[in-house]
C-alpha cells in the first residue's frame, strides 16, 4: 500500500506549511458524499495521529486514516496549474467512474 505525492505538490505543500508556521504534512481521505458516492478531503495535519498510515516523499508527510486507504491506494497527489488555475489533483489507479461536475468518484 502506498500514496505518493509529485514534486510539485511537495513544494506547494512545503511553502504553505512554512508560511503557516506549523504543520507536519498533509492529512488525505475520503468522505461519502456527490453524485458517485465518494470524495477526496484534504487537509493540513498540525499533528499525526495513532492510528495514521504515514508515507512520506519529497520530504513531505501524507497522512491517511485506515478506512480510507482501501480507496486510495496507489494514489499520487499533484498539484497543477491549468491556466489561471491552480489545485491539487489526485491520479488514482482505483477510480473507476467520475461524476459530471467533478467533484466525486466512485471505485
Amino acid at each position: 500500500m502506498s500514496v505518493t505525492i509529485s514534486e510539485a505538490a511537495a513544494r506547494h505543500v512545503t511553502r504553505y506549511i512554512a508560511k503557516r508556521g506549523k504543520g507536519v504534512g498533509v492529512r488525505l481521505g475520503v468522505k461519502t458524499t456527490g453524485c458517485s458516492g465518494l470524495a477526496y478531503k484534504l487537509e493540513y495535519a498540525d499533528e499525526i495521529a495513532p492510528e495514521d498510515v504515514v508515507f512520506e516523499d519529497h520530504g513531505v508527510k501524507v497522512l491517511v486514516d485506515p478506512k480510507s486507504m482501501p480507496y486510495i491506494d496507489g494514489t499520487q497527489l499533484d498539484f497543477v496549474r491549468e491556466g489561471l488555475n491552480e489545485g491539487f489533483k489526485f491520479n488514482n489507479p482505483n477510480e473507476r467512474d467520475r461524476c459530471g461536475c467533478g467533484e466525486s468518484f466512485r471505485i
